[in-house]
């Protein structure tokens, strides 16, 4: 049976993890949720996990809303949740309840996430008083990374760590139902963790949180461009892939696939009257 945020809340309240991944094709999200992950985070990651981008700037409401469509059907007892892209909310509170509403009504997610704190409380409050569920995002906001100086960890002074408390405080207060915490020290999101009421979810920021993100490419040895350091690989995809697929050019070139036995036969007798009607042209 598919969570809820109070299924999630309650976790929280008593001690249970979360564990989610991002997905963002039909497979994966199936296979996702056999394997019985709480959420399903259908990221804008997609843009340097699918599409080869430099990174999520790029990264278009339209592609989000494809490949939401495509893990819903996948997975349709998993809590989704759809990621709220560059342009798609920063522009003005209608404009982010406005897309807000398209991820629920074309791809029937059941939340969406943006990244920002205090700067974006209006639209968090906005959408979340249009009746739909908001997770904010704070510490490393690769949309923002810009501003950041890059894809670097925060919160690891004193004046950062009391800035992002400060913003994981105001997003609650905006009516958020969980926070995502990414590449933060873990004694400061410990103390966001135990700041605030409701969940809070970790990418790279520690054990304590109340549950774990990881990138599905990242996770499975898939994406090949970096790792970082916060990243564990449970397996090593892409190295069997590549083995695999060197597999399948040889045979191929050395005509050792396919075999008979993965091709079909005629039906009997069929052969020799495909031969008889040719020579009687």
């Amino acid at each position: 049976m598919k969570k809820t945020r109070f299924d999630f809340q309650k976790m929280k309240d008593e001690g249970e993890k979360v564990v989610w991944i991002t997905a963002y094709d039909y497979p994966t999200a199936e296979i996702a949720e056999k394997a019985g992950m709480d959420m399903l985070l259908v990221g804008d990651s997609l843009g340097m996990c699918v599409y080869g981008y430099a990174g999520t700037l790029r990264v278009t409401m339209e592609q989000c809303l494809l490949h939401c469509e495509a893990v819903r059907r996948a997975a349709p007892n998993t809590f989704i949740i759809g990621d709220m892209p560059f342009l798609s909310y920063q522009t003005s509170v209608a404009d982010a309840v406005c897309n807000a509403g398209r991820f629920h009504k074309v791809a029937e997610v059941d939340a969406i996430k943006l990244e920002g704190g205090r700067r974006v409380c209006p639209q968090i409050k906005a959408i979340a008083d249009g009746g739909m569920l908001v997770m904010g995002h704070i510490g490393l906001t690769p949309q923002s990374s810009g501003q950041l100086g890059g894809f670097k960890a925060q919160g690891r002074t004193t004046e950062t760590a009391l800035e992002l408390i400060a913003d994981a405080q105001a997003i609650e207060r905006a009516g958020a139902f969980s926070i995502l915490v990414e590449a933060v020290p873990p004694e400061v999101c410990k103390i966001i963790r135990d700041t605030l009421t409701i969940p809070v979810y970790s990418i790279g920021a520690g054990v304590e949180a109340d549950g774990q993100l990881m990138i599905v490419s990242d996770l499975l040895g898939i994406f090949q461009a970096f790792t970082p350091k916060f990243v564990k690989k449970y397996a090593n995809l892409g190295a069997e892939m590549e083995k695999a697929f060197a597999a399948y050019v040889d045979e191929v070139r050395h005509a050792a696939f396919p075999l008979p036995e993965h091709t079909y036969s005629m039906v009997a007798g069929e052969l020799e009257k495909l031969n008889s009607a040719l020579a009687a042209k």
